[in-house]
């Protein structure tokens, strides 16, 4: 598993391990059903504490990426109903779009952009 952490970043540590999870989900690096690596390993490996490990852990079991299995331990598992998505997905959009607008990027800019970057993630099907 290759994860990449910015030590130098303002984000926090958790935050980036929890990202970083689900764009590996969203570019078919994690498939439903692929145990993710203990606490203590990815701990170990990335150079963090393991608290943030678990934290981000944590985080993803709440957002329905990850399921804990007791004997598989922490287990890709993409359980979101769509209308949560779509409401988290709401919610989040409007204060980029809001920070778009006061720098001036116009709704053109914005959807090529989306596009773009939506190619990267299984096309625009």
């Amino acid at each position: 598993m290759i994860i990449e952490i910015d030590f130098n970043s303002d984000e926090a540590l958790y935050l980036q391990l929890r990202n970083q999870i689900i764009l590996g989900i969203a570019t078919s690096r994690f498939h439903e059903g692929d145990s993710l690596p203990s606490v203590r390993q990815l701990a170990d490996s990335i150079g963090i504490n393991m608290h943030t490990v678990n934290k981000a852990y944590t985080v993803l079991r709440q957002e329905g990426f990850v399921k804990v299995d007791r004997r598989k331990g922490a287990v890709i598992a993409i359980d979101v109903d769509k209308l949560q998505a779509m409401n988290e997905l709401e919610r989040e959009l409007k204060v980029v779009l809001a920070k778009s607008c006061c720098k001036n990027i116009s709704r053109e800019e914005v959807h090529a952009l989306i596009d773009e970057i939506y190619e990267n993630y299984g096309g625009l099907g």
